[in-house]
């Protein structure tokens, strides 16, 4: 059984949640707070395994309490959101800042037509979300500049010019994307094409407030545009991303692929194919195997792989199943990701030998 605490203050959502929640035998409803001290206090006595946790409420909101319980008492916490305007959106992710490992949409009324849809991706977020263990608070990225000290035991080596950064993320994504963002500089001679697994009606407010967080250019992608220098890229709800040979994006709506569109094996792909050993190639952490076997195809054409290290991973998952492959050449942490990029990116090369 997973045991769930619902931290909601309107009566009628309460029930929603709980019918929905309860619709799968594998949950337990251990307890329902309606406000953010209950969920503290609840979360100290009932140990669940997972928080479906509203944002507006009074007493104490969303942020301050996922702060509170991930200090003290760390439990996966998954934000349950109904607004999708961007102003929200983007505080919502403030609440990932906080501690939140996802986010979602509240589900729609019994009868209305996305009810369905809404009720299986609010079970799957939480069910996912449990399996993830938490033995220490993540830290909340500050804007500071902090110096990065690099260790990579491998030596890192550029044969020919990048000219383009392909990045795919999932759980825990949008923290580790603001932390490596964050230290790149702002005129990289390259664009970054990002996909981020995120609940649809987010990607913008995710745009903007990765924006807002790291002073980075970013923009959800568009069909047609040229990428360009300096510029981040986000593939848009429900389109796959890739590149063609003009430098210009394209969006697709072909079939999912690992289940998802977009997908960041649809976008590694074009990468390899119209890039070859002009690319950096990076996955970080996620559920799942999506980019995986892609990654592998991004090496075999010459690009730099690179996967995420388990230890700073909150799923360990994609960058594992790409390191079980031998698709990735250097397996770093953000950090050393983030020294990799702006030594290959720069042409200084790292000196490092054998």
């Amino acid at each position: 059984m997973i045991k769930v605490l619902i931290v909601e203050d309107s009566p009628v959502m309460q029930q929603l949640l709980i019918h929905t929640i309860n619709s799968d035998p594998i949950f337990m409803i251990v307890g329902v707070a309606n406000d953010g001290e209950e969920a503290i206090e609840a979360a100290a006595r009932l140990h669940p395994d997972v928080i479906a946790m509203d944002w507006y409420m009074p007493k104490l909101d969303g942020q301050k309490a996922t702060r509170r319980i991930m200090e003290t008492n760390p439990i996966p916490i998954v934000l349950v959101t109904a607004s999708m305007a961007i102003k929200d959106v983007m505080f919502s992710f403030g609440i990932m800042e906080a501690g939140a490992l996802a986010i979602v949409k509240k589900p729609h009324s019994i009868d209305h037509p996305e009810y369905k849809k809404d009720a299986k991706e609010l079970i799957q977020t939480l069910k996912t979300m449990s399996e993830v263990k938490l033995v220490r608070r993540m830290v909340r990225i500050t804007g500071k500049h902090v110096p990065i000290k690099f260790t990579a035991e491998k030596p890192l080596k550029i044969d020919s010019e990048i000219q383009v950064v392909a990045i795919g993320a999932s759980t825990g994504g949008p923290l580790i994307l603001q932390k490596i963002i964050l230290g790149l500089p702002k005129n990289i001679p390259v664009p970054l094409l990002i996909v981020q697994h995120i609940s649809p009606g987010f990607t913008k407010g995710f745009a903007e407030w990765l924006g807002n967080t790291t002073g980075f250019s970013l923009t959800v992608a568009k069909h047609g545009e040229y990428i360009l220098p300096g510029t981040g890229y986000i593939a848009p709800d429900g389109f796959h991303m890739g590149v063609d040979s003009s430098r210009k994006i394209f969006l697709s709506q072909h079939e999912p692929e690992n289940n998802l569109r977009p997908s960041v094996a649809y976008l590694f792909r074009t990468v390899a194919n119209v890039f070859g050993s002009n690319a950096i190639g990076i996955l970080l952490t996620g559920m799942g195997r999506d980019g995986a076997d892609e990654l592998k195809l991004m090496k075999d054409k010459g690009a730099v792989t690179i996967a995420q290290d388990k230890e700073t991973c909150i799923v360990y998952g994609m960058p594992n199943e790409a390191v079980k492959l031998g698709a990735a050449m250097h397996v770093l942490s953000p950090e050393e990701i983030v020294k990799t990029i702006i030594s290959l990116t720069t042409n200084h090369g790292l000196q490092n030998e054998k």
